[in-house]
């Protein structure tokens, strides 16, 4: 499809790993053997040299089989008239933290960036170096992907960024390198033109960004090829789950939150609670339920893809809404996983939410079962001032810290687990248990199953979705009005008085307070040997 819209190059990113290796090295060999026109790819910071020290693993030998089917290089020369454009890709290290499937290996992104660069001013006459990167930008300068690449290799020209479905309006400009970003989903196309200077560098002479809507006229051919794409997906996969992709699970009015609200408002949403509440339904109304109690069900805000209009909810409109990932069994879509936590690791979750995902946006957590208050000015780590768990009747239930509860989430969520304890230094951990207690190892070891096929997380929020009463009479279920209001399961309770700020604190604010009076206490000794030093010093003279 980037080949029939005329796109020229790209790159890997994070997604392109969801069906792992074979499913990647599939794809490459595919559309090389499709006999279409499609764009070339490159990247230039996958460390072959490593990986064949090791000695290359069965999916590793698939991905080398299938960038040799498809030739992806380090870098292509573009010539556009008389001007020559090297365009170069690299993969970034938040892509590879967000890819748990991913089996290659990586080398430094800027440092692999700088050799390409080298390679290409030695062995090229190019006019301008591009390169398009799935690093990203974030607000924080020091921790801005395609920001530090911009500083560190100064020969770059462009950057098109990606990964962080950033919209940038105005390019971000270090030195004479341009950042570029035009955000997620395909929803704009960025546009832009530069002009060379006398010293061989390029100024930005026009940038925008052009909106992909209703007002854009369908090009025929690509159009054509979408929708045979669209009846594959009908007749090769939805049919194997008894829908059709047009078909109408519920009728909405309700006003669910966008999809930015999900990882930028630090509050409860609503598109959280319902799907959240649909993984508890499926599981509890599965055939193959084996009548244990899910306690709990967690959906983070970077598994979530899309958010509801108003009017019909559709099979296609839940897919899109969670449509990452494979499972064990090769058919798309994620897998909803049954993990066990004791009551203090509960109370952890709730504070990795509280404290660790405002710098870790796609770790916010939504959930069924689990409501917790916090205060945002609180010490981190000591953020949480209540949690607890609803019964089915709605009546409060109080943890205990040893006590095994059942938890559900998706398997990607749970193959992420391991970026809480990176992301809080190894101050918060969480360990997924079987019911007995043992500390799971494989996620895909606990993945439901119904009839012998997985649980897909999407399909979950599906059958929630016609499961609704039909209020209307119409024969269609009708998204419950409940869902407009919040229901008290992430309560933000920003306080800045002294004894909201210090009451009730927990195991790791008592460890923070202790590393901080310490460090005190160690500052006043240098500083009285230093006052000591400077006496005798004094007296001497």
């Amino acid at each position: 499809m980037l080949g029939e819209i005329g796109c020229e190059v790209t790159t890997l990113g994070n997604h392109e790993f969801d069906y792992r290796s074979k499913g990647l090295a599939n794809m490459l060999k595919t559309a090389a053997a499709s006999g279409d026109t499609v764009p070339a790819m490159v990247v230039c910071n996958v460390d072959w040299e490593a990986m064949e020290k090791e000695g290359l693993n069965e999916g590793q030998s698939l991905i080398a089989e299938g960038f040799e089917t498809y030739g992806v290089k380090d870098y292509v020369v573009l010539q556009k008239g008389e001007v020559n454009i090297a365009v170069t890709g690299v993969f970034g290290k938040d892509s590879l933290a967000c890819a748990p499937t991913c089996e290659l290996l990586f080398s430094d992104p800027v440092e692999a960036v700088k050799e390409t660069v080298a390679k290409i001013q030695e062995s090229e006459d190019v006019d301008m170096i591009v390169c398009v990167s799935h690093s990203g930008t974030w607000e924080d300068e020091s921790k801005s992907e395609d920001e530090i690449l911009a500083k560190n290799v100064p020969e770059l020209d462009l950057i098109v960024s990606g990964h962080t479905h950033t919209k940038l309006e105005e390019p971000i400009v270090h030195g004479d390198t341009y950042i570029v970003s035009a955000g997620e989903y395909g929803m704009n196309i960025g546009s832009l033109s530069m002009k060379q200077k006398e010293n061989g560098r390029w100024s930005m002479e026009r940038y925008e960004l052009l909106a992909v809507d209703e007002t854009v006229e369908p090009d025929t051919g690509a159009q054509e090829k979408t929708d045979r794409f669209f009846e594959a997906v009908d007749t090769g996969y939805l049919a194997d789950f008894g829908y059709t992709r047009e078909q109408v699970l519920a009728v909405n009015e309700v006003e669910f939150c966008d999809l930015s609200a999900l990882s930028e408002e630090h509050e409860e949403q609503n598109l959280g609670n319902i799907m959240s509440d649909a993984y508890v339904y499926a599981v509890t109304n599965s055939p193959d339920f084996d009548g244990r109690t899910v306690d709990v069900a967690v959906v983070p805000s970077g598994t979530v893809r899309d958010t509801y209009t108003t009017g019909d909810i559709t099979v296609e409109s839940v897919f899109n809404s969670f449509s990452l990932g494979i499972g064990r069994d090769g058919i798309p879509g994620y897998p909803l996983i049954s993990v066990y936590l004791t009551g203090e690791e509960l109370k952890t979750a709730a504070e990795i939410d509280a404290s660790i995902s405002d710098y870790m946006t796609t770790a916010r957590l939504y959930t069924s079962g689990l409501q917790f208050s916090f205060n945002p000015k609180r010490l981190i780590l000591n953020k949480v001032t209540d949690v607890y768990l609803v019964a089915e009747d709605g009546s409060r239930v109080e943890l205990e810290d040893e006590k095994l509860y059942r938890v559900v989430a998706d398997l990607y969520s749970g193959q992420m687990l391991s970026a809480v304890t990176d992301m809080s230094y190894g101050l918060l951990s969480l360990v997924p248990k079987y019911a007995d207690g043992t500390p799971i190892e494989d996620f895909e070891d606990v993945i439901i199953m119904e009839n012998g096929r997985e649980l897909k997380a999407w399909d979950a929020i599906a059958r929630y979705m016609a499961s609704f009463p039909d209020t209307d009479g119409d024969g269609i279920a009708n998204v419950p009005a409940a869902y407009s209001e919040n229901q008290g399961r992430k309560v933000v309770e920003e306080s800045g008085n002294l004894l909201d700020l210090i009451k009730n604190p927990n195991k790791y604010a008592v460890v923070i307070a202790a590393a901080v009076l310490l460090f005190i206490f160690l500052v006043v000794l240098v500083v009285r040997l230093v006052v000591k030093l400077v006496k005798r010093k004094n007296r001497k003279k």
